[in-house]
């Protein structure tokens, strides 16, 4: 009878999985009830990819004033990007008449307040402990008055919260109000500011005693924004770095698209304690679906897996043009897809000569620095159609052989060379 038993129970694997699918349909959104503490009855949407990775990482999507979560999911790409990269998204909703998250109330500007903050801490909790997935990746973005939030929710929880990207938001506090108003003329209006130290103890207050990482923060905003006027961003700016121990000066300016201006803060990579993107003309609906959220998985680093293989391209080209200086060099190459079918994530083999070493790079990751390097697509560029190009390049060290790389491969197959 024991054995008979045993051999009708499931693994337990097949029945983490039969629970999870119970929990959750894949591939659709899906309403989640009864999640958790929900103080100020926000609803949960979620969507889980059909092939999720291992240890998911969870992505906290907060919508605009008048949005909601299904608006938010039919209006960006996070849950195609989710089918590619294997993540969790959740889609927070609110019911009050507003549809604005609270970002005013002393409840919502302090650790367990009793505001939305708390109902969308229940909502990853819930994602953690469903899904088995990785605490130490749960990120948040936002649009407008999910922007907001999402400095809220890197305020009062840096526990929770790795990495945020905020889109046309505002400083934590900036907006905070003590009469029941959601609205704070003065702050929407880039009227309020104050010194870097100052807008960190805000933060700092909302979870006093914490000494525990502060997550990094991504922010972008439009010059022409009227609705949360231009100079938040430059307060935004001057709160997360003091926040996070880094100087105001820039480490690095470049141009990443036309009328684009980024600046990154205590480091130059892709994953930078403070990354600002800075959008020339635009106004406050400055978010594009199929471009800003590839960027932010960049930044949040959800790009560097997935759980399908890199296709076969049945063609492929590469250009690779390299200047060279003393004891250094920058090689600039240029990927084509010669096949007839699209390649969606690349990855780019190929030998560096004998006393190079990779010292940066762009466009891809990189790795090794030396020998034998493998570069890796970043989320904005990894879908090559047929005939299409992207263009990449290195910096390296070299000890008196500045030549290109002799051959390449494109995701396993050679390429001809240029």
């Amino acid at each position: 009878m024991l054995a008979a038993l045993l051999l009708a129970a499931p693994p337990a694997a097949a029945r983490d999985e039969a629970a999870r699918e119970e929990a959750a349909p894949t591939a659709t959104l899906t309403e989640i009830t009864d999640f958790g503490a929900n103080p100020s009855n926000l609803e949960m949407y979620l969507y889980v990819p059909e092939s999720v990775t291992p240890n998911p990482a969870v992505l906290v999507a907060v919508h605009y004033c008048t949005g909601s979560g299904p608006a938010m999911y039919n209006g960006t790409e996070y849950a195609s990007l989710a089918d590619r990269y294997g993540f969790i998204v959740v889609y927070p909703s609110v019911t009050r008449s507003s549809k604005c998250f609270d970002v005013s109330s002393p409840q919502a500007l302090r650790r367990g307040g009793g505001s939305d903050p708390v109902g969308i801490k229940s909502m990853v909790d819930w994602v953690l402990g469903t899904y088995d997935a990785d605490p130490k990746r749960v990120f948040a973005t936002g649009i407008s008055s999910g922007a907001m939030m999402t400095n809220v929710l890197l305020g009062v929880y840096p526990d929770v919260f790795a990495a945020g990207a905020a889109f046309a938001g505002v400083p934590f506090g900036c907006f905070a109000t003590t009469d029941g108003s959601e609205w704070n003329s003065a702050c929407a209006n880039g009227t309020v500011t104050r010194t870097p130290q100052q807008w960190g103890d805000l933060v700092r207050g909302a979870y006093p005693g914490y000494t525990g990482p502060r997550p990094r923060m991504q922010l972008w905003h439009g010059t022409e924004d009227d609705v949360l006027r231009y100079p938040n961003f430059g307060e935004e700016i001057k709160q997360w770095t003091d926040v996070l121990g880094v100087g105001q000066t820039p480490a690095s300016t470049d141009t990443p698209a036309t009328g684009w201006t980024r600046t990154r803060y205590g480091a130059t990579g892709d994953r930078a304690p403070v990354e600002a993107i800075s959008l020339q003309g635009v106004g406050h609906n400055l978010y594009a679906y199929g471009t800003m959220g590839a960027r932010v998985l960049t930044f949040f680093g959800l790009d560097g897996q997935g759980p399908a293989p890199q296709p076969q391209p049945s063609g492929c080209k590469v250009t690779v043009t390299t200047s060279a200086w003393n004891t250094g060099l920058t090689a600039s190459v240029t990927i084509t897809n010669t096949g007839s079918t699209a390649i969606n994530g690349w990855k780019l083999g190929f030998a560096l000569p004998g006393g190079q070493t990779i010292t940066n790079g762009w466009g891809a990751t990189y790795a090794p620095a030396s020998g034998a390097v493998t570069a890796t697509s970043a989320a904005y560029n990894g879908t090559l159609a047929p005939g299409a190009s992207v263009s990449i390049g290195y910096q390296a060290n070299h000890s008196g052989n500045s030549a290109s790389p002799g051959a390449f491969t494109l995701n396993g197959t050679a390429c001809t060379t240029a």
